[in-house]
């Protein structure tokens, strides 16, 4: 019976084992199931790295953007518990006081987390026309062994003897002259110096800047040509569109209003009193989008409709300054000071996306959907003008100097050229695509303190003016021919987009074809995912057989009967009877041949 007894003990552990290790695989593999079900719920709430912040609703934002006295996070976080440091001190968060600022990058903390020798504090990015100093501070390349002290600690005065086109080509973008005092940049021929350091090509047709469209170069001199659906006028060399005649539609805090280029027209679209937004426009089949600013709802309606009633197309959220239409693709951008990013959402309403996230204060959005291009403006601490491809990708920045509060952008689109409003430096601007070309178009005159819309249409800029409540218009050349094509009286302007079919000229299907969609594939992802949850369930299931083969089913030997696994322990009290009744069947069988 003791060997019965041990029999059914191992038998009794081996199988507590294999419940156990069972249960271990089991539990391992819903805990990986469990974690890929989450992948898409905890996508958008990233662990902040050192070098940011996380606001209370999880999102990170860069730590130079701790109470600075913006709401950068969406649920005012980043402002909580903050002191007003004067503009001659530094913050410091941690130990919540206040530093001089001749101690910040002075190569010794006085933060107690030493925030004010850290590198997004310190290390800035300097630009080819910059020169770093050993405090990480940027100053000008052309203060560079001037004899006078551009950096604080006077390291822009060191190791002047030697040749600075040595290190980086001193800065320069392509030719280097080291000078018995310093150094400059000079340009090859057919290209010109810009910024001190920087080559661009010499674009006679942009520095004439004559033609409205197309400008053809021959034999030294230029001529003037323009894009199908538009005629060149004799004389002036302006191209005038053909077709219907354009219109100006512009949003006002007494609803949206339509009005003709010369303004002598004018009626209400929509009645509805609010505070004025961005508008855009599908001119293929007459459709306006805009928002009220403080609402989350971007409205459509379409022209052509005989109610011209308002439809809800989708919730977005407040704080939108900018609307942008891909009538290629039928998309919709905008860009949101509440989410501070760049959005991009089906015109049927039906998806919508966060394209680029992280921006400061965007104010202004614009499509090129025939090349693939995003632009958009931000205007806070450090305004700039940026533009990427449709999805997101291949950022890069256009616009960083002279540049205060860009408020508005507009394409021209013949030209390959970028306008916006400044209302900082109340000045309106361009430049091409490329970031270069740059020239101021408008200046200050009176009605170009508060703008809020820009439009450009065959040879003239268009933009509306909060101070003034009026739409004025320029020559898109050189700002001459001001022209206050409507006076609203008290009615304040804000959104304003031209209609003309022209100004959305259609693309091929190739190009269509070729850039990517800025949504995510959802059918790519649900796949993966499935794909994920099977594998897993395979190696459980290979890992469960490995695991009943090490512990497989044997044979139990008591003495000349055999025992399976499988049979029932409780046989194992009867055995020894049968056991005995053969021994006595054997001895008498013996016996009765030895008799």
């Amino acid at each position: 019976m003791s060997g019965g007894n041990d029999v059914i003990a191992s038998r009794q552990a081996c199988t507590l084992e294999d419940a156990e290790q069972g249960m271990e695989h089991l539990g391992a593999l819903l805990l990986l199931l469990t974690c890929v079900s989450r992948l898409h719920s905890t996508e958008g709430f990233p662990e902040c790295s050192i070098e940011k912040f996380m606001c209370n609703n999880r999102r990170c934002v860069p730590l130079n953007l701790r109470c600075d006295g913006v709401e950068d996070c969406g649920d005012s976080s980043d402002e909580i518990s903050c002191l007003n440091c004067t503009g001659g001190s530094f913050h410091c968060v941690a130990a919540a006081r206040c530093v001089s600022s001749r101690s910040v990058c002075d190569g010794k903390p006085d933060c107690s987390d030493g925030a004010d020798e850290q590198l997004d504090t310190c290390a800035q990015t300097c630009t080819r026309s910059q020169f770093r100093c050993t405090n990480g501070r940027c100053v000008p390349n052309s203060g560079r062994c001037d004899n006078i002290k551009d950096c604080e600690d006077g390291s822009d005065e060191d190791n002047c003897d030697d040749n600075e086109c040595e290190i980086n080509n001193g800065g320069c973008s392509h030719l280097c002259i080291d000078l018995p005092l310093g150094f400059m940049c000079d340009c090859p021929s057919g290209m010109r110096l810009v910024q001190d350091t920087h080559c661009q090509d010499v674009d006679h047709c942009l520095d004439s800047d004559v033609c409205d469209h197309i400008c053809v170069r021959t034999n030294g001199s230029l001529a003037c040509e323009c894009q199908d659906g538009y005629v060149l006028t004799a004389g002036t060399g302006e191209c005038k569109a053909t077709g219907v005649a354009a219109r100006v539609v512009v949003s006002t805090h007494e609803g949206v209003k339509w009005l003709d280029l010369s303004g002598s027209e004018k009626r209400n679209i929509t009645y509805k009193r609010a505070s004025p937004g961005p508008v855009s426009a599908l001119n293929a089949n007459n459709t306006l989008y805009w928002i009220i600013p403080e609402n989350d709802i971007i409205y459509r309606m379409s022209l052509d409709s005989s109610d011209l009633r308002p439809a809800v197309l989708l919730k977005a959220s407040t704080g939108i300054l900018g609307l942008a239409v891909d009538w290629i693709r039928e998309l919709l951008y905008w860009v949101s000071t509440r989410t501070h990013a760049l959005h991009v959402a089906s015109l049927n309403g039906s998806k919508q996306s966060e394209l680029i996230s992280g921006l400061s204060r965007p104010t202004a959005v614009a499509v090129q959907p025939l090349l693939g291009y995003v632009f958009w403006a931000d205007s806070a601490a450090s305004p700039r003008i940026e533009r990427a491809s449709l999805d997101g990708t291949s950022r890069i920045e256009l616009i960083t100097s002279s540049i205060r509060y860009p408020v508005a952008i507009s394409l021209d689109i013949p030209r390959g050229l970028l306008y916006w409003a400044d209302s900082g430096l109340r000045i309106i601007s361009r430049v091409a695509f490329d970031g270069q070309h740059r020239k101021t178009v408008v200046e200050s005159n009176g009605y170009l303190d508060q703008p809020f819309g820009l439009a450009v249409f065959e040879s003239r800029v268009y933009w509306s003016d909060q101070l003034t409540n009026s739409i004025c218009s320029a020559d898109k050349h050189n700002g001459n021919m001001l022209q206050v094509s409507q006076r609203l009286g008290s009615v304040s302007p804000a959104g304003l987009v031209i209609l003309h079919p022209l100004l959305q000229p259609s693309g091929n299907d190739l190009l269509q074809s070729e850039t990517r969609t800025p949504f995510p594939d959802s059918q790519f992802a649900w796949l993966f995912s499935l794909t994920v949850i099977i594998s897993l369930l395979l190696v459980g299931a290979v890992l469960w057989r490995q695991r009943s083969e090490f512990c497989a089913p044997r044979s139990l030997s008591l003495g000349d009967e055999t025992l399976k696994e499988s049979q029932d322990p409780l046989l194992l009290s009867r055995l020894p009877v049968i056991h005995e009744r053969k021994g006595r069947a054997t001895d008498g069988t013996q016996n009765g041949s030895t008799h």
